[in-house]
């Protein structure tokens, strides 16, 4: 059973933007614009060590599936569910237990503990009363992606079940809606780790201790 633990109330990318307008100051992971922060350091993918490499592997298989998934979404808005657009939205479901979840733990167990010391030492952090890092900003993002999917999830199942179908439809526009959020959040929240979070373990990390941490994940 995991612990939900909302570090933000609300959503944290409108709070960050409405902080934004009242001070000139950015927090790592909520500039102006989310896919083109100011003085992002990014490192290529062949620079960075096998591990985060592995990370990043992962996340080019959870887009295509979120590809896949918002082309199932497109369909059931124009035409409904049927037993092949079904097919299609148990494929995403079980690829996110099965793989986003597990990523997500790897991520959260092994990466962030260390990754986070080592953020706030190096002042890489908000300058708000409690300091967040962009650690702070991703297990938050875990946390809302799980309770997003289970929306998504229980909304489609009880849109099938119920009988009356105004009520099927309300139901199944709520659970379009909440899918595309799940997806915008999934695809910005990869964007941040590959571009931003990663990059910064591969510069305050050594090399020795991201071999400890591919260590344990090993079969």
């Amino acid at each position: 059973m995991i612990e939900l633990k909302v570090i933000n109330k609300g959503d944290p990318l409108k709070r960050n933007a409405e902080k934004q307008q009242e001070q000139k100051e950015f927090s790592p992971m909520a500039p102006p614009d989310a896919y083109a922060p100011p003085n992002m350091k990014t490192i290529p993918y062949e620079e960075l060590h096998p591990f985060l490499q592995q990370l990043c592997d992962e996340h080019k298989a959870c887009i295509k599936e979120l590809d896949a998934f918002e082309e199932a979404l497109n369909i059931i808005r124009k035409t409904g569910i049927d037993k092949s657009v079904g097919g299609k939205l148990s494929r995403f479901f079980n690829f996110f237990d099965n793989n986003i979840v597990v990523h997500n733990q790897k991520e959260d167990k092994i990466l962030f503990p260390l990754l986070q010391k080592r953020l706030l030492e190096q002042g890489e952090h908000g300058h708000g009363p409690t300091p967040i890092t962009a650690v702070d900003m991703l297990e938050d993002d875990h946390i809302k992606a799980l309770q997003l999917a289970a929306v998504v999830f229980n909304f489609f199942g009880m849109s099938m079940r119920l009988p009356e179908h105004n009520s099927r439809l309300v139901l199944l526009d709520a659970a379009l809606e909440q899918g595309k959020a799940l997806i915008e959040l999934l695809r910005l929240h990869i964007f941040r780790e590959d571009n931003i979070v990663f990059p910064q373990a591969q510069m305050f990390l050594s090399n020795l201790e991201l071999d400890e941490m591919a260590s344990t994940i090993r079969p």
